[in-house]
């Protein structure tokens, strides 16, 4: 309103460029003046006039406005995904493919959009989004252990079936399909971290306690053991496709197979950014296209 009637030059013209009535700035003006200590306009026969304090009063509010109008458009930036950033948390399997898939086609529509993303294992991903490090995570969980995960803004993304990997000239290796019992004797490489334990339950449930001689977390190791002969292992099919190509991948019978559910995840109670919502619906994507591809390569 002052910008206004600086510019205008009466009180009337100024209400006129803003819908207000000539008495309405009026009393805005006086308000104004009596929060500041002093008189912003002469009041003249003919309109009125800026003081030497008004004058210095309108340079302020003209940087307030400009302000304003940066912070429209700022905003305007980030809700149309013209600006931001994306802070993400993805578990590692889930960066074989799914991930990258998402990310590349993200960048590609929204380029402007600066896109980071922090490996970890699902329970730590869900300490960083509670504590606001993260925005969004990509996280697994067993389906009936699900409820045992803190709150969180859950949407599922694909179910992940675990397959196992014998090595080349195993006598069961281009079988294609195996039932877990009949792996009860082999000698294991696991992690001795989460795919130990899917390893664990699932043999403990058709009655056996596998035989784990080799431990290792990097999976380009447990590879290495499984290329050589040494052991088997069980392979998530989201990293089916980063399997080296001297190793076998067969499914596991639908009884035996463990299978691992695939999430987003938000803090609940925060509201997700426009890049959130701008990046879900290409991680969407990337699952459906995963899915409607044979889980791994069982028989290769």
């Amino acid at each position: 309103m002052l910008r206004e009637v600086a510019r205008r030059g009466s009180f009337t013209a100024g209400g006129q460029a803003l819908g207000f009535t000539q008495s309405a700035v009026s009393r805005q003006v006086s308000a104004l003046e009596d929060e500041l200590g002093t008189r912003l306009f002469d009041r003249l026969p003919r309109g009125v006039r800026l003081t030497e304090e008004g004058r210095a009063a309108l340079v302020h509010a003209e940087a307030a406005l400009e302000r304003l109008d940066a912070a429209r458009r700022d905003i305007a930036a980030l809700r149309g995904l013209a600006a931001g950033r994306l802070r993400m948390g993805a578990f590692p399997t889930a960066e074989t493919e799914l991930v990258p898939r998402a990310t590349a086609a993200f960048r590609t529509a929204h380029p402007a959009v600066s896109v980071g993303v922090t490996e970890g294992p699902t329970h730590e991903l869900v300490g960083l989004l509670r504590t606001g490090e993260i925005d969004l995570a990509v996280i697994t969980a067993h389906p009936d252990r699900v409820a045992e995960l803190p709150p969180l803004a859950l949407r599922h993304l694909l179910d992940d079936p675990i397959l196992v990997a014998p090595p080349q000239r195993h006598p069961l290796a281009h079988r294609g399909v195996l039932g877990l019992g009949e792996l009860a004797e082999e000698t294991w490489i696991a992690d001795g971290d989460t795919a130990e334990e899917t390893l664990l339950s699932a043999c403990l449930r058709k009655g056996f306690r596998p035989r784990i001689d080799y431990v290792a977390r990097e999976w380009t190791a447990k590879q290495g053991f499984v290329a050589a002969g040494l052991a088997i292992t069980l392979v998530p099919s989201l990293a089916s496709s980063a399997v080296r190509p001297d190793i076998v991948l067969a499914a596991l019978h639908p009884d035996d197979a463990p299978i691992r559910a695939v999430y987003t995840a938000t803090a609940p109670g925060v509201a997700a950014s426009a890049s959130v919502e701008g990046f879900v619906p290409f991680l969407v994507e990337a699952a459906a296209a995963m899915r409607e591809r044979a889980p791994g390569r069982p028989g290769t």
